[in-house]
Formats: structure tokens, sequence, C-alpha cells
């Protein structure tokens, strides 16, 4: 049944807590800001085993992904798109693993704030369920194909590849294809970030762009206590009189997450 809530068609409907629960967040300083201090760490080797320890911080998160079935948080990201970088975008997102439902609501930027998209895999003849802010809005809930290019103009990603398990996918089909390659360079180490002690697992490419690769560079951090991954950047190659480590071209961070929270079929129902 839907519900009388606000959701932007023209933006990104993609990848917890309350309004006031961000409220306090921002307050706080809780919430990271869109550039981290990176660190550096001695290379290891330059060959297929390089890819070992990322592989198995990979299986750790999978495992310790096993046992959740759903989990809150407040997403934050930043997508470079047709070459500028968008804005933090903060969204309250709820998942549930089985069947795959995602719900999200935007809080920043001003524009898009109250925002909503809803999926659920199975229902709505696979499509999701979006509400528009301002004018748009007053015709309530709509249905729109995640692949729909008024979605996609607007993000790097659709909403059904949303989530933490879905970036456990992704990533391990790009690291097992990666050790095959044995041209990945990878370096290990204790990070801290959003007051969370991490492994910041990064991997690099060769400098030369090359269609093997989605990036010239990725950095994971995986949070310590949880074995999840907590925060993704992914950088392009480096142009001429660039940044030598590549631009930054998206970075997601998952803030205050909260697992196994028994979200119900009510969270997805619009």
């Amino acid at each position: 049944m839907a519900r009388n809530s606000h959701s932007p068609l023209r933006r990104h409907l993609w990848f917890a807590a309350l309004t006031a629960s961000l409220t306090v967040l921002l307050a706080s300083g809780a919430l990271p800001q869109s550039s981290t201090t990176r660190t550096t760490f001695p290379p290891q080797s330059t060959n297929a085993s390089s890819m070992d320890e990322p592989l198995r911080r990979l299986a750790e998160a999978r495992r310790a992904f096993q046992d959740v079935r759903d989990y809150t948080c407040v997403l934050i990201k930043k997508e470079r798109l047709r070459g500028v970088m968008q804005p933090d975008n903060v969204v309250i997102m709820r998942v549930r693993n089985q069947p795959f439902s995602v719900y999200l609501r935007w809080q920043q930027p001003k524009e898009l704030a109250a925002q909503q998209a809803c999926y659920v895999a199975g229902k709505n003849e696979g499509k999701m369920r979006v509400h528009s802010t301002g004018i748009p809005g007053l015709v309530g809930w709509v249905s729109l194909d995640p692949t729909d290019e008024r979605a996609k103009k607007n993000s790097n990603h659709t909403i059904t590849e949303a989530g933490v398990g879905n970036l456990l996918v992704r990533y391990g089909k790009a690291w097992e294809s990666e050790k095959e390659l044995s041209l990945t360079r990878v370096k290990i180490g204790e990070y801290e970030f959003n007051k969370r002690r991490c492994i910041r697992v990064e991997t690099q490419h060769p400098e030369k762009p090359d269609a093997r690769f989605v990036s010239y560079r990725s950095v994971i951090y995986f949070d310590k206590e949880l074995h999840l991954p907590i925060r993704v950047e992914v950088y392009d190659w480096p142009r001429r009189g660039g940044d030598i480590g590549g631009e930054l071209n998206e970075v997601y961070s998952y803030i205050n997450l909260k697992l196994n929270v028994g979200l119900g079929d009510e969270t997805f129902d619009y």
C-alpha cells in the first residue's frame, strides 16, 4: 500500500536512523567529510600472491555477512557523473537480504531531501517504487524500471546493486580475476575511519588505462569488529599534470551500521 511520502524521480534512486538520529550524527561530527587523509603503506610483491590477503579479508567478510538478515545505516555517497563530482548524498538506508529489499530516503543535498525509493525482488513486476518531491510528487508513488534512463543518468549504479552484499559479490569477482592477471599492487594496513578501527585494503592497477580493470585504484575499509566493509573509494587513472593517485570517481560510506534489527515486510510496503 502506498504511503504519503516524498522522493524525486529525476535523481538516482539507488544503494537506520530517523531524521532526528541523523541530526545527532551531523551535530556530533560522526559523519565523515567527503575527503579522508590517506595513509601510505609499504607495497607488497607484484605477483599473484599479492591478492591472497585481500581475498582472505573478503572471504572473512562473506562469512560474517552470512549471519546478517537485515541492516540499517546512513549511506553517504558521492559520484562523478559526466566529468563532474556531485555533492554528498546522505541517505537513510534499510536493507533486507531475503528477499532482497532496499528502502532509501534522502536527507541531503537540500534539493533531494525527502526523496524515497523502494525495491523488493519479486514484487511490482521487477520495478522499484519511487516518490517525488515538489510538484512531481503530487502524483504519489509510481513504478519505475531500475535501469530506466531517468535513473541511470544520475548514478553509476542501480538500486538492484545497492548494499553491502552486492559490494562483496562485485569485489569477489574482480579480485579473483585480478589474482589470475598478476598485475595488481596491494597495500594493507590498519586505519581509523569514523572512529572505527579498520583494515584498509588498497589495490592499484597498471598506470595505463586497461579495459581489464574498472578503475585505476580502489580502497576498501573493513571494520575490524564487524568484519564488513564500511567505506569504498574508487579512483580513475591519473591524468597528465593531475593527482598521481587518480581522480576520485565515487565513494560510499556506511555510517552507524546496525545488523539484524528485524526489518519486516511493512518496511518495504510501498
